[in-house]
């Protein structure tokens, strides 16, 4: 984005990393969407097609991980200091204006 645009909107201050979490945060619920949907189908037909998209989620969801994780980005076993990068990302989210 442009960088005067960005200062304009506010968004020079959304970091890779709020925009890295986010997209994980949306890819999790995709596969758990999926996930329930999957338990309430009427046909074989439709089951079928969303395991299929479940499997893609899931494949998405690791990449998106494995990426965050390789960049320091997110520590799934290290609780602390994932909870250090949450409070980060929080209080740069809300220091975007609204």
């Amino acid at each position: 984005m442009n960088t005067i645009i960005e200062h304009m909107t506010g968004l020079h201050t959304l970091t890779d990393d709020v925009i890295a979490m986010d997209f994980l945060m949306n890819a999790k619920s995709g596969v758990r969407n999926y996930a329930m949907a999957v338990t309430e189908c009427a046909t074989p037909e439709i089951k079928q097609m969303l395991m299929k998209q479940l499997d893609e989620a899931i494949d998405s969801l690791d990449k998106i991980t494995s990426y965050m994780m390789q960049r320091g980005l997110y520590h799934p076993y290290h609780i602390s200091e994932q909870i250090q990068i949450d409070l980060k990302n929080i209080q740069t989210a809300m220091n975007i204006p609204s």
